[in-house]
C-alpha cells in the first residue's frame, strides 16, 4: 500500500527502531519458518511459484504471515514498532465524515447493518459507530487476520452488543459494506513484457535464496475487457513489469452475488486503467512497507513487512458492472471527504485536530492518490459523496 508514513519513504538500510531481544528472536524464528514454508511451496510447485501465491503465503500464512503473526502493524511513529498508519488512525474525522454517506446509504437501503472488511485496529468501526448511533443495530467485521480481533474487541467494547465477527462471507448482504485499504492487500499477479509477449513473473529458489523467474504460461485473464494478457498495451517499453488483480475482481464478484440491496464504499490508493498502465509506470506499483519506510523488494525479509499494489479502479468497476452492480460514484478521497462535510467538522477544531485531518485531503499526501469508489444495488447515488467532482467517466 501507499501507506501514510510519519517519516516518509526511504531505504530500509536506515536503522530500524529497537525492540526487545525476546521479540526480535521471536520474529526471526517466525521469519525463518515462513521462509522454509515458501521454499517448500516452490518445490511442491515444480520449482516455480506464481507471485500471487507467494504474496498470499507471505501475508496470510496462519501464524507466520505478516498479517497473521500478531505483530504491531498500525501506528503513528516507527518507535511504536509499527509499519504504517491509515486514515482512521491518522484522524477520527475520517470516520466521522464517512459516517454521513453511510447513514444516507442505510436509509436508502432500508437497512441497519454495516459490514466492514479488514477492520484493522477497529478505529474506523469505532468512529462510525460513535457517529451513527442507533442507526446501526449490527456491525459485522470480516477480517482474515484473526490476531487483530482482540485489539478490535478492546477498541469496540462500548458497542459490544452490536459488534460481531464473521469468519466468512454472509450468504446475503443487506446494508452498507466498508473496505478501507482492503483491495490493495489482495494478492496480485505480476506480468513482464519482454517486447514481444507477456510473461508471468513468479518466484524460484536457488539453494534456499528466493529470486525472480518468468514463465510463458497460460495467464488468467485480466479484467481489462480483454480475453488475455496479450491484449494489455503492447506499446509499453520492453522490460515493463506490472500487475493484474484477479483476486480483487473475484472479491467484487462475490460481493455482487450476495448484496441484495445497499452500497459498498472502497477507499484505497490507485488509478484508472489509463494511468495504471501508463508507459512511464514501467515497473508497476508493487511496494513493501516497514517501520514507516518503503522499498520495492518483496522477496527480502519476507513476513517482516507489508506487500501491496495499487488498485486498478477501472478493473474493479468493470468487474462490478459485469456482475450486476451499479457504479454509484468514483472520485478522489479529498473531493469525497469535502463533499461529505469534512470542512464543516473542522470548524472550531484545534490545531492538533486540524493538522492530521489536512493530510486526508492534501493533494501531495492522501487527498489525490487515494480514491473512493461506491458500488451498489437498489439505491441511487444521490448524496453519497459524489455530487461534485465525480470521475466515473474516467474509469
Amino acid at each position: 500500500m501507499q501507506r501514510m508514513s510519519s517519516t516518509g519513504a526511504g531505504s530500509l538500510s536506515a536503522r530500524l527502531p529497537e525492540r526487545g531481544s525476546t521479540a526480535r528472536l521471536h520474529e526471526c524464528d517466525l521469519s525463518a519458518q515462513l521462509h522454509d514454508r515458501i521454499v517448500q511451496a516452490i518445490a511442491d510447485a515444480d520449482g516455480w511459484l506464481p507471485f500471487d501465491r507467494f504474496m498470499a503465503i507471505a501475508l496470510y500464512e496462519p501464524g507466520l504471515g505478516y498479517y497473521s503473526r500478531g505483530g504491531t502493524i498500525f501506528g503513528a511513529l516507527p518507535a511504536s514498532g509499527s509499519d504504517f498508519i491509515t486514515a482512521p488512525e491518522l484522524s477520527p474525522l475520517f470516520g466521522r465524515t464517512l459516517a454521513r454517506p453511510v447513514a444516507q446509504a442505510l436509509v436508502a437501503a432500508g437497512a441497519d447493518t454495516v459490514y466492514e472488511f479488514g477492520a484493522g485496529t477497529g478505529a474506523l468501526a469505532a468512529q462510525l459507530l460513535g457517529a451513527l448511533g442507533e442507526r446501526v443495530r449490527r456491525y459485522a467485521i470480516v477480517d482474515v487476520s484473526g490476531t487483530l480481533r482482540q485489539r478490535q474487541a478492546e477498541t469496540l467494547a462500548p458497542w459490544a452488543d452490536r459488534v460481531c465477527w464473521l469468519n466468512h462471507w454472509p450468504d446475503t448482504l443487506h446494508g452498507v459494506v466498508i473496505g478501507n485499504e482492503v483491495l490493495d492487500a489482495m494478492p496480485v499477479q505480476l506480468l513482464h513484457w519482454d517486447g514481444t509477449q507477456w510473461l508471468e513473473r513468479g518466484v524460484a529458489a536457488v539453494e534456499g535464496t528466493l529470486g525472480w523467474a518468468d514463465r510463458a504460461t497460460a495467464l488468467r485473464p485480466p479484467a481489462t475487457g480483454a480475453a488475455d494478457a496479450d491484449a494489455l498495451p503492447s506499446t509499453l517499453p520492453p522490460g515493463t513489469v506490472t500487475e493484474i488483480h484477479p483476486q480483487a475482481e473475484a472479491f467484487i464478484r462475490t460481493l455482487a452475488a450476495r448484496l441484495q440491496r445497499g452500497a459498498a464504499f472502497f477507499i484505497d490508493y490507485g488509478f484508472p486503467e489509463s494511468e495504471y498502465y501508463h508507459p512511464q509506470r514501467s515497473q508497476g506499483t508493487l511496494m513493501c512497507h516497514r517501520a514507516h519506510r518503503s522499498d520495492d523488494q518483496p522477496l527480502v525479509d519476507v513476513g517482516d513487512k507489508d506487500i501491496t499494489a495499487h488498485v486498478n479502479f477501472s478493473a474493479i468497476a468493470l468487474a462490478a458492472q459485469d456482475a450486476g452492480l451499479d457504479v454509484l460514484g468514483y472520485t478522489s478521497q479529498a473531493r469525497f471527504l469535502l463533499n461529505c462535510g469534512l470542512l464543516e467538522l473542522l470548524q472550531g477544531a484545534d490545531l492538533r485536530s486540524i493538522a492530521p485531518a489536512q493530510k486526508l485531503i492534501n493533494e501531495h499526501e492522501m487527498g489525490e492518490l487515494f480514491k473512493v469508489i461506491a458500488l451498489g444495488r437498489g439505491i441511487d447515488a444521490a448524496g453519497l459523496g459524489f455530487d461534485a467532482g465525480d470521475r466515473s467517466h474516467m474509469l
